[in-house]
């Protein structure tokens, strides 16, 4: 679905390896996104390898755009 040039682009902003990426995104293959418990969980490990503070209202933000299907559907654009 993405290509190594994907990869490279999130890994030269995030400094996240490819194979991190892929194991978060296992991870999120099994998990339920639609629950909040679940979500908060993936965005905090986010937060963590990225080294990025998510406030409570972002966060807010970020779940209610997820469970009410408002993600854009070219995630490529995104970085």
């Amino acid at each position: 679905m993405f290509g190594d040039s994907f990869f490279k682009k999130v890994e030269n902003k995030t400094s996240i390896d490819k194979n991190t990426i892929m194991n978060l995104a296992q991870k999120l293959q099994s998990s339920n996104m639609k629950d909040e418990n679940t979500l908060r969980d993936v965005i905090r490990e986010i937060s963590t390898l990225t080294g990025k503070e998510v406030s409570k209202e972002k966060e807010d933000k970020i779940i209610n755009t997820i469970v009410n299907d408002n993600v854009p559907q070219n995630i490529d654009k995104m970085f």
